[in-house]
């Protein structure tokens, strides 16, 4: 990859993050199965607690949503590298009918 193809690829992303109309929400990584049975959905929450976690379906709409924080600083702490996001994060995932009984 030229330097010029590289310095474009990093101000489509830059760009690409800029324009999230949700403002400072990321979005985890998800996977969706479709077994006999109904639905799974595993969605990359590390380091998230449970009760930082929201769930919510309307319709066919499967809304998951919270924040992920950082436990470790405190007083007298300071970063030499973060790369991880802390802030609040919501996925919506679209299912092909009503999910309102899935539990």
């Amino acid at each position: 990859m030229s330097g010029k193809s590289l310095e474009r690829y990093f101000r489509l992303v830059q760009n690409s993050r800029e324009r999230r109309p949700s403002g400072s929400l990321w979005c985890p990584a998800a996977d969706v199965y479709r077994t006999e049975n109904g639905w799974i959905v595993k969605v990359d929450l590390a380091g998230i607690q449970p009760s930082d976690i929201e769930v919510t379906i309307d319709g066919p709409v499967l809304r998951i949503s919270g924040s992920r924080r950082d436990g470790i600083c405190g007083e007298g702490v300071s970063h030499y590298q973060l790369e991880i996001t802390y802030s609040r994060f919501e996925k919506m995932i679209q299912f092909p009918r009503s999910i309102e009984h899935a539990s």
